[in-house]
C-alpha cells in the first residue's frame, strides 16, 4: 500500500519518493563475525531487513564495501563515500546514492522491522528534513527517514572528523515521533532491536521460539 498524506484537498504521495537504504558497513566486532549472514530462525537478518523494505519501497540499496558477499540479495549496492567515517560515513552515502528526496535508512541487524512503525513514519516526513523516533529519550537514527537537505550538515561533520550520528540534527528540520505514538503500532517495540552480540543473538533466538513476534517480519 502507497503511504500518503492529505494536505488540504491534494493528496501527496510518498510511495516513490523514498528510498529504503540498509547499512551493512560495521564491523561486527562484539558479535565475532558477519552479523547480516546470520540465520534467525532459518533466515539471515540481512534477508529480514529486506524482506520488510521491500514491501514498502520502491528502490532499495544496500551500503557496503563488500559488495561480493551480498551478491545474491539482487538489491543495488553502493559503497561507502567516505571510508572509515563509522554510521554517519553510512547514512551520508545513503543519502547521496539514493534517486529520490527521502531515504529510510536502517541498520542490518534489526529482525524484527515493523512495516506499520515504518509507514507512520513516511506519514510525517512533509515539511521536515527528518523524521526520526525517540525511544524514551533515546533517538534511533538508524530507523530514521533522512531528505538530501541533510547532506550540507552531515558533510561539514565529516570534514571536521565529528562522527555523533545525531550531531547534525539542530540545524536542519526535525520531527521527532514520540514512544507514546510509536506503541499502538509496536507495544512492544520490537521494531528497534538490534543484535551486537552473541547473548543478544540467542535472546532473539529464544524470542521468536517462544512468541509469535517474527510473523509480521517472517521470510517466506
Amino acid at each position: 500500500m502507497q503511504s500518503c498524506l492529505e494536505k488540504g484537498t491534494e493528496v501527496v504521495h510518498y510511495g516513490h519518493a523514498i528510498t529504503g537504504a540498509i547499512l551493512a558497513g560495521g564491523q561486527s566486532s562484539r558479535m565475532g563475525q558477519n552479523k547480516a549472514l546470520m540465520s534467525l530462525g532459518g533466515h539471515r537478518l540481512i534477508d529480514r531487513v529486506v524482506h520488510v523494505l521491500e514491501d514498502i519501497f520502491a528502490e532499495l540499496l544496500l551500503v557496503t564495501n563488500r559488495p561480493e558477499i551480498y551478491a545474491d540479495l539482487g538489491v543495488r549496492m553502493v559503497s561507502d563515500v567516505f571510508p572509515e567515517k563509522g554510521s554517519l560515513g553510512g547514512i551520508y552515502s545513503a543519502i547521496s546514492h539514493a534517486s529520490t528526496p527521502y531515504c529510510f535508512i536502517v541498520a542490518c541487524d534489526m529482525p524484527f522491522l515493523q512495516a506499520p512503525v515504518i509507514r507512520y513514519l513516511i506519514e510525517h516526513i512533509a515539511d521536515h528534513d527528518v523524521v526520526i523516533p525517540d525511544v524514551y529519550g533515546e533517538m534511533q537514527p538508524l530507523h530514521a527517514i533522512y531528505n538530501k537537505t541533510c547532506l550540507a550538515p552531515i558533510r561539514q561533520r565529516l570534514d571536521a572528523n565529528r562522527l555523533k550520528i545525531i550531531g547534525f540534527l539542530p540545524d536542519l528540520r526535525v520531527r521527532i515521533v514520540t514512544t507514546g505514538e510509536i506503541l499502538p503500532l509496536d507495544p512492544a517495540l520490537h521494531t528497534f532491536q538490534n543484535l551486537n552480540t552473541p547473548e543478544e543473538f540467542q535472546a532473539a533466538e529464544q524470542h521468536l521460539r517462544s512468541s509469535s513476534c517474527g510473523g509480521s517480519n517472517s521470510v517466506s
